[in-house]
């Protein structure tokens, strides 16, 4: 055989196993790319994002689009092609795979920790949204899980009122732990109560759970040295009326700052918080409106943009990387609560644009 066939026999074999390598071998990367976005005023599969009953709503326009990101789940296998082709596509990120999905994590488990992210951020944009409407918020202690083993197993429930400990008022969740803790291994703790069944006919009648309450005592085990019963405290709040989020197939804690603001923009008098504009934006928020960073700012711009937004609503640590590489004609605002945001939507409704908080690369 001649040698410059041979040559060429040998790089096209080399081609072949290349390609089949690119193909074949599995590469510790995981996708992002753009996903939808919602407007939380309006309606999504026929019927409105925001439900509110037993309080006077009022007309709104415009949009406020809550955004999502799209990843390849904790399952797939990406090749050697997807990623480099992913990496040369400005509209998808490939990133680390433990970076979203802790090692060892399941699909099922993964599904679970989005959709309690999910159901915890529309808890905690109702709270922010009726705060900064100034409607009051009953806010109780209650008994968010039980670990299985523990001494608390089978004797307090998920959902259990916790009104004190030891006689001390429990005024904050992490009361608990402080109460709790004073105790050495072995000693008992008496929790006051109200147990998880009549808390629950209270809550679905309107109202703040009082009673009747039950004692009980638990003899605390060891864990790291300190006093435990197995028992993870958490907040739960009672509503004047009720406020209930219509969207499936979501996940994660991004969305709590968009639903907050559609909830404040139906309840507000006169409300068009909007003007009008097609406004989007992401961010977590908690009890107190305080907006946090989330994951896969870029793509959620993207998106927004190519949905037609104007402005996007970004949390003040994600300003720096989002402004790197923003869409044209969509305009950043910084936001780091819920009165930022209000006060933003009222400029953007008078057409104050000069006086927008914006991003900048650096973060300022």
């Amino acid at each position: 055989m001649p040698r410059r066939t041979a040559t060429l026999l040998a790089s096209t074999l080399m081609l072949i196993a290349l390609l089949c390598a690119g193909v074949l071998i599995p590469v510790p990367y995981s996708e992002m790319s753009p996903g939808p976005t919602v407007n939380t005023l309006g309606d999504h599969n026929g019927e409105p994002v925001l439900q509110i009953s037993g309080r006077k709503t009022y007309p709104t326009s415009g949009n406020l689009n809550m955004t999502t990101v799209r990843v390849t789940g904790p399952d797939y296998n990406m090749n050697l092609f997807e990623a480099v082709y992913g990496w040369l596509d400005p509209s998808s990120a490939v990133v680390p795979h433990k970076t979203l999905y802790p090692e060892g994590q399941t699909a099922e488990q993964a599904d679970q920790q989005n959709a309690e992210e999910f159901t915890q951020s529309q808890e905690s944009a109702k709270v922010a949204a009726l705060k900064q409407l100034h409607i009051p918020v009953a806010t109780q202690t209650v008994v968010g899980a039980v670990v299985k083993g523990k001494p608390a197993d089978g004797v307090l429930h998920a959902g259990d009122v916790i009104k004190a400990v030891d006689g001390n008022e429990v005024r904050q969740t992490g009361d608990v732990a402080k109460f709790v803790t004073r105790h050495k291994p072995g000693e008992k703790v008496v929790f006051t109560l109200i147990p998880a069944k009549d808390a629950a006919a209270a809550e679905k009648q309107g109202k703040r759970p009082e009673g009747p309450l039950k004692q009980v005592a638990i003899t605390t085990a060891a864990d790291g040295g300190r006093a435990v019963v197995g028992i993870q405290a958490q907040a739960d709040h009672t509503f004047p009326f009720t406020i209930d989020v219509k969207l499936a197939d979501v996940g994660g804690p991004s969305a709590g700052l968009m639903f907050a603001l559609g909830i404040v923009d139906k309840l507000t008098p006169g409300g068009n918080l909007t003007g009008g504009r097609f406004v989007a934006g992401t961010g977590t928020i908690d009890d107190q409106g305080k907006v946090g960073p989330i994951g896969g700012i870029s793509m959620k711009t993207i998106g927004a943009r190519d949905k037609g937004a104007e402005f996007f609503l970004t949390p003040k640590e994600n300003c720096a990387a989002a402004a790197k590489d923003t869409p044209s004609g969509l305009r950043l605002v910084k936001v780091g609560t819920i009165g930022d945001a209000v006060q933003a939507l009222e400029k953007i409704r008078k057409n104050d644009l000069a006086g927008l908080p914006s991003c900048s690369p650096a973060g300022r």
